[in-house]
């Protein structure tokens, strides 16, 4: 596949352009270390390396262009130069150019929020495939095209990969993919360039502040997704959380809501909760689902109202999302011979490990005790790690601290700060 600059760069705000832009690039890479002749080079300003400064290195290996913020000094000869102001959105454009806009050729449903992303876009992956539909995933655990499952090391992918994925659904006749959205996602401008359909927002408690340095940053990231929906779009909020209507302030998408609590375009009540299910009332009817807690109904019911709001039928969604399994270590759960209960759950913030705690501590039963395995990772907000292990000890008979991926930090630092709650 190749493609001239100039048709890359349509709807690329330019600042300058130095040499021959009907060039045809065969790759865009932001990584110096993959570039070959006729690459596009991206140079990112990242939050611990510059691109910029890999300039030199890159023009040794004969690119076809570079795209940067600020030119080098030294422009060589047969090499075209796109100054823009942001590179990292300009590659997103770019990104979609090379592969003919794949995102509008299916209907893309993002899902934002510090919990339940993971959960509702497997959710999301499975209803509709149960539904009859050719479907793509793009999550945290993985990607997946129908039954292909692709690898995955990041919640959001980088632009490329994005768009090259979604290419490959558009081929293999997919009309929807779900994706999960994550904050460095919005802030490093992976999801420019995209066409979404439809928007999720599931809640926000305190994360990533090693990445935004302040829960408000934090908000405007999530926030920055909803903003950056076209008219076109819907976006579905858990109004129960007292941010839910503060991400739509400024989108220009439709704007529907979900609630347990209170009047919304998709209501739900949950009646019932135990160790192998939960029932629910949604917009009326009693719904008896395999998933367990009531961050769980959440999930269901913003599941739910995203289907309605993609057009398929009520009771169709209701009848398949009560068959639906929970994703791979979301509350999963596996039982010894002798009936001892493990649960395995991603939750990686207070406020989710909380949730799993407290579920658990309502649907236990006699004087079954609660044993908690829980650690922190390794170059990641270190904030929350002594309130992680606070709250493990609240709720929990006994407690043990382990590693959880210390990347490059001493594990031994993070168990004495997480001792310290």
């Amino acid at each position: 596949m190749a493609k001239t600059l100039q048709n890359l760069l349509a709807g690329v705000p330019i600042s300058s352009v130095i040499g021959n832009t009907d060039i045809e690039i065969s790759t865009i890479e932001f990584d110096s270390r993959k570039v070959t002749s006729g690459s596009l080079f991206v140079a990112q300003k990242g939050t611990q390396v510059d691109g910029h400064g890999f300039i030199p290195k890159v023009i040794e290996m004969g690119p076809a262009a570079i795209l940067c913020q600020d030119l080098p000094n030294d422009l060589a000869e047969g090499i075209a130069y796109v100054q823009v102001a942001d590179s990292a959105r300009a590659m997103g454009q770019m990104a979609s150019n090379f592969y003919d806009n794949p995102s509008a050729k299916l209907k893309l449903v993002g899902v934002t929020g510090t919990n339940g992303k993971t959960s509702s876009v497997t959710l999301l992956f499975k209803l509709f495939r149960q539904l009859g539909h050719r479907v793509g995933l793009l999550s945290t655990v993985q990607n997946q095209i129908d039954d292909d499952i692709i690898p995955s090391t990041h919640t959001t992918p980088d632009s490329v990969k994005i768009n090259e994925l979604l290419a490959e659904m558009v081929r293999r006749g997919c009309s929807y993919c779900f994706m999960e959205v994550s904050s460095h996602a919005v802030a490093q401008e992976r999801i420019a360039g995209l066409t979404f359909a439809g928007g999720i927002f599931t809640n926000i408690t305190h994360d990533h502040l090693d990445f935004h340095k302040t829960f408000d940053n934090y908000i405007k990231a999530k926030k920055g997704f909803f903003d950056q929906l076209p008219k076109t779009a819907f976006a579905l909020v858990n109004i129960d959380d007292r941010r839910g209507g503060v991400m739509v302030q400024n989108t220009a998408a439709r704007k529907e809501t979900y609630s347990l609590q209170t009047v919304a375009t998709f209501k739900g009540k949950l009646i019932a909760d135990s160790l192998f299910g939960l029932q629910m009332d949604v917009d009326g009817q009693e719904v008896w689902f395999k998933l367990i807690g009531k961050f769980n109904a959440y999930n269901l019911l913003g599941v739910y109202g995203a289907a309605i709001l993609l057009g398929e039928d009520t009771e169709q969604v209701l009848t398949a999302l009560s068959a639906v399994t929970p994703p791979p270590g979301r509350f999963e759960q596996v039982v010894s011979p002798s009936e001892v209960v493990g649960i395995v759950d991603y939750a990686h913030t207070p406020d989710a490990l909380q949730n799993v705690l407290e579920t658990i501590n309502e649907l236990r039963e006699g004087n079954q005790q609660v044993i908690t395995v829980v650690g922190c990772g390794g170059n990641r907000d270190a904030t929350k790690r002594p309130e992680m292990a606070r709250i493990a000890c609240e709720l929990s008979n006994k407690v043990i601290l382990t590693s959880d991926n210390p990347r490059n930090e001493d594990p031994f630092e993070i168990l004495e700060q997480m001792q310290a709650g």
